[in-house]
């Protein structure tokens, strides 16, 4: 049975070069990506350019600007990072069907197999670095029978053993031992062991089947994907190199450093199993029609909608899943591609709900010399519950015809959607709150439900509701007699009231800083039926104003 051959590929500087491959006048400039630790800015990821700058990994930003003035940063996008890591995973699909993602920054890959159709392990490695290199990124490869062999040769092989202390250096032992330190080793005494692994362009490394302790042994206690607190405990302990650890006892080392140390160690090894999980692709919602002949009547292409729609809705209704974005693809002889696309108010798998939205869209189609194929995938998918009504059959009657209704009221949404856009059309919904011009809000229609039922103020409330606008009257609680709104003079007929109403406290609103309002149903000797309010004052002047008109 084949040694089982696992690749780990590293972007030290995906951060940097996602952004780099966007903009091009940056990459002759020192770049780097700051994250956010709460307490300062830090570098995240750096471009080669800043590299050569003497800037490092995880340095204060205030730190990176006084060693280089003309660094340019970006702050850390960590999803739009994922996303592009998705994408790589993909492209790595083409070497071996077992990608996994190796959050945040790598990707391992199970090349079991695969490496003789490349031409062997040392052309597949110089080919991924030539096509990384093709994308814009750097990268640094691993190659060993382990996922953590793997791993760490990617990232540690070449690396000098160093203390992360200064006191350990020979340089400041005693004389006695300096003079005994020379008839050392040169690795003993704190350099690099000679290494195993085989470089491959520079980056990539080897490790050959079978022969995981002789590489691993010279690389750093880091090379383990340990904890940055484990790794300096050990080397206060001298143990510095993962050949240092492997002679230990291993009931010694897990119950000082933990578990996580030895199982590390033997997953390294080979001696604890780490699968690797491929990534499963997301399920595409899609079903196409080759056609014998080329079309380009509408009727001809409602008829391969109406052979489309069942085996799409089928699908959805297993997983129950419903469509919000459908797009309907037209391929033409000419090898080009035209689509339209039709939004729904409520996510369904009924394709008697979708058809019509499709055909109200196909005067947009241009057929061209041809259609010779149709696509249909749902773009935009959300899980449905099927709402099936349950009890007398009254009440199940009941509920049905209420449930129509409903699916016309989104139907006639959809329709229009299709027309204006889904975002045009809103409806009014009632507001948690007890202010009157925050008594309703406006919803996007089809991202939201009709409201049950509307709460029922006190007092009525004016059919037409403005900004307060002020009214010359004596300032006084009391409805005034004769008052002056809208440069016109009027007195007062009748008047009901008071309705108090007190501000949001727990809010600063700028309109809400003349304090407690008495409002008064006022009629003119006209017959003007207007609502005003009195404002008490707080930290704005009190006074009269009038704010809407009842009908």
């Amino acid at each position: 049975m084949p040694h089982r051959r696992i690749l780990s590929l590293w972007f030290p500087r995906l951060g940097a070069e996602r952004l780099l491959r966007q903009a091009d006048a940056l990459r002759e400039m020192p770049f780097a990506v700051l994250r956010d630790t709460g307490q300062m800015q830090v570098l995240n990821s750096l471009s080669d350019v800043a590299s050569a700058a003497g800037l490092h990994h995880g340095q204060p930003l205030r730190d990176a600007l006084a060693m280089c003035p003309d660094l340019v940063t970006r702050l850390q996008n960590p999803q739009a990072e994922a996303a592009f890591l998705d994408v790589l995973t993909r492209w790595a699909g083409k070497f071996s069907p077992w990608v996994s993602a190796m959050r945040p920054d790598g990707l391992v890959i199970d090349v079991t197999g695969c490496t003789h159709l490349f031409g062997g392990e040392e052309n597949l490695l110089q080919q991924i670095e030539t096509e990384a290199l093709d994308l814009g990124l750097s990268s640094r490869l691993g190659l060993g029978d382990t996922q953590g062999a793997a791993w760490a040769l990617a990232r540690f092989a070449g690396m000098d053993v160093s203390s992360h202390r200064s006191g350990d250096a020979i340089e400041q032992e005693a004389r006695a031992t300096r003079s005994r330190a020379a008839k050392r080793h040169n690795w003993e005494r704190g350099g690099s062991r000679p290494s195993m692994a085989q470089p491959v362009g520079g980056q990539g490394r080897i490790a050959p089947p079978g022969k995981a302790h002789t590489v691993l042994s010279p690389l750093p206690v880091a090379a383990l994907r340990l904890e940055g607190e484990t790794v300096q405990q050990l080397s206060r302990l001298g143990l510095r190199r993962v050949g240092d650890l492997i002679g230990q006892p291993r009931a010694s080392l897990a119950r000082r450093f933990g578990k996580g140390l030895v199982m590390r160690l033997d997953q390294a090894l080979g001696a604890a199993s780490e699968p690797i999980s491929p990534a499963k692709p997301p399920p595409r919602y899609a079903v196409r029609l080759t056609l014998p002949d080329p079309i380009g009547l509408e009727d001809d292409i409602l008829a391969g909608i109406d052979k489309l729609l069942p085996a799409l809705a089928d699908r959805l209704e297993q997983d129950g899943k419903g469509a919000r974005l459908v797009r309907l693809q037209a391929f033409r002889t000419d090898q080009t591609m035209q689509w339209i696309e039709a939004g729904l108010a409520r996510p369904t798998h009924a394709p008697d709900r979708i058809r019509p939205l499709l055909a109200m869209r196909l005067g947009d189609l241009d057929a061209g010399f041809g259609i010779d194929m149709l696509r249909l995938e749902a773009v935009r998918i959300e899980p449905v519950a099927d709402r099936r009504p349950a009890g007398h059959l009254d009440a199940a009657l009941a509920a049905r015809a209420k449930l129509g209704a409903e699916r016309q009221l989104e139907d006639l949404i959809s329709r229009i959607g299709g027309r204006v856009g889904l975002d045009q059309i809103t409806r009014r919904h009632p507001g948690n709150s007890h202010i009157p011009e925050k008594a309703a809000q406006t919803l996007a229609a089809a991202w939201s439900e009709p409201a049950k039922e509307w709460p029922k103020p006190t007092t009525p409330r004016p059919l037409l509701l403005w900004q307060p606008e002020p009214v010359t009257a004596p300032e006084s609680p009391s409805p005034p007699a004769a008052f002056r709104w809208r440069r016109q003079d009027l007195s007062l007929a009748l008047a009901t009231g008071p309705e108090r109403i007190a501000p949001e406290w727990w809010l600063d609103d700028p309109n809400w800083r003349s304090g407690v309002r008495d409002y008064w149903q006022v009629i003119t000797s006209r017959g003007d039926k207007l609502w005003l309010y009195f404002a008490h004052g707080g930290t704005m002047s009190a006074g009269w104003f009038c704010q809407g008109q009842f009908a």
